[in-house]
């Protein structure tokens, strides 16, 4: 664990976007990626709000979770949570385009939940986000579709592998529970 936690401040410098922050008091919102379409994604931006983090592809058995993460974003949408889509190429079963990821989510998923550009999720590699995620959620991403699900103080997350669909009783408890708490 103290190995993991020098690993993320390494990799959280020049990431965070809070002044002085470090890795023990970071959170979701101190971290930036790019848009799918293009520009910054700043998580800040989701402060307050749940945020349901999945490590995507377009060629994969997991693939129709797409249809599921939407009706997630959707349904609960309006409460409080965002799903957020991380294409990566990781486990090899996804494009390195972002518009043809783009297009193809838009046009086999009618996806409408932000994503961002194609991103390593694991190893020396990992977007530092992903090893925020890993330090707190149980671990990094062991296949396309893990699910991190991180509460509203931008701190506590929960991770849910591959197998457990958008759908599944599981999820969906931990998402309510988390809405169910009021913003820090």
């Amino acid at each position: 664990m103290v190995e993991l936690t020098r690993r993320a401040a390494v990799l959280f410098g020049g990431a965070l976007m809070a002044g002085g922050a470090s890795a023990a008091s970071a959170s979701l919102y101190d971290f930036r990626m790019e848009a799918i379409e293009g520009g910054p994604l700043a998580l800040s931006d989701y402060r307050g709000k749940a945020v349901l983090v999945v490590n995507t592809a377009s060629f994969c058995g997991y693939t129709p979770q797409y249809a599921g993460l939407q009706r997630l974003h959707e349904t609960y949408g309006p409460r409080g949570l965002v799903v957020l889509g991380v294409p990566s190429q990781d486990f090899n079963q996804e494009s390195f385009d972002n518009k043809k990821i783009k297009d193809f989510c838009e046009t086999n998923y009618n996806v409408e939940f932000p994503m961002t550009t194609v991103s390593h999720v694991r190893g020396a590699q990992a977007a530092p986000v992903f090893a925020f995620l890993a330090e707190r959620g149980g671990g990094p991403p062991r296949w396309n579709f893990h699910k991190y699900l991180v509460a509203r103080d931008g701190r506590t997350v929960r991770g849910f592998a591959t197998q457990t669909g958008p759908d599944s009783r599981e999820l969906v408890q931990a998402i309510e529970a988390v809405l169910a708490k009021p913003a820090a």
